[in-house]
């Protein structure tokens, strides 16, 4: 698929899952309902403060508000922040003197968002419109970035890396959760695992993203494991793809994951 052609699919998943406000991006009906990938990914506590909508419209795949550290008085960007869960929860731990910023390119989903950031009165919290590949923020401007399961959707992952080094500030951080795969998978069931994992079959093997985060200019790198995806899970999507789940099972368990990829800004980067 061409760059803008993968950009129109994955706007157009969103926009549908804002609209239905819930399931999963990759399918409907019983997977939608299921789904390993999207669910418990937040505890009961963050659950019952959060507006029903923001939960049931969101699309990740962990929890990255609870691993980046946040700290009272920092600037937080969600990259792809859909619904505005991670947003609204990073706004409560940075505080009145933080601020919590979430991009997105979907109208649908910048309503939605909007709407439960209405409902929360969170008032240190604004939702842009842009591309991750294009941040609209000025350089050096936040002390943390993070994402859900979106970077992986990304047709240019070294743009989407080299803008979160431009815009975070030196010594920030990069705290994302996203899908990510492990040792040699034969092409095709790379890609039909990763339509049911991550809609478009994007994710980079960690090596490659760790090389890419180094490219970028980010030191500190660490990639670790937060969930492992069986072919079981996938059964049901899969099957009705035609193709033989237990022949490709020895092939791919295990090496399909979501993942805590944590980097930094060199202290020493110097500001442009």
């Amino acid at each position: 698929m061409e760059k803008t052609d993968i950009a129109e699919a994955v706007r157009e998943k969103y926009a549908q899952a804002a609209r239905r406000a819930g399931g999963t991006c990759c399918g409907a009906g019983t997977m939608a309902n299921v789904s390993p990938i999207t669910s418990n990914l937040y505890d009961q506590t963050q659950m019952e403060t959060l507006p029903e909508a923001a939960l049931l419209a969101s699309l990740g795949c962990g929890n990255p508000t609870a691993l980046a550290e946040l700290k009272p008085g920092e600037k937080v960007l969600d990259l792809g922040s859909g619904g505005g869960i991670d947003v609204l929860l990073s706004a409560r731990r940075v505080g009145p003197t933080g601020k919590a910023y979430g991009l997105d390119m979907t109208d649908e989903m910048l309503e939605l968002a909007r709407e439960n950031q209405r409902k929360m009165a969170a008032h240190n919290v604004e939702f842009l419109k842009g591309q991750i590949e294009n941040i609209p923020l000025p350089d050096n401007s936040v002390d943390v970035i993070i994402s859900n399961c979106v970077i992986n959707l990304s047709a240019d992952k070294d743009r989407v890396l080299q803008e979160a080094f431009r815009v975070l500030r030196p010594g920030g951080r990069f705290a994302v959760s996203d899908v990510v795969t492990r040792g040699q998978i034969p092409e095709n069931l790379r890609k039909n695992t990763l339509l049911w994992i991550g809609c478009i079959a994007g994710a980079l093997d960690e090596s490659d993203y760790r090389a890419k985060l180094v490219a970028a200019g980010f030191d500190q790198i660490g990639i670790e494991p937060t969930r492992v995806y069986k072919v079981e899970d996938a059964r049901e999507f899969l099957t009705e793809k035609g193709i033989d789940v237990d022949a490709m099972a020895p092939q791919v368990d295990g090496k399909f994951m979501s993942a805590f990829v944590r980097a930094t800004k060199p202290a020493s980067a110097s500001k442009r």
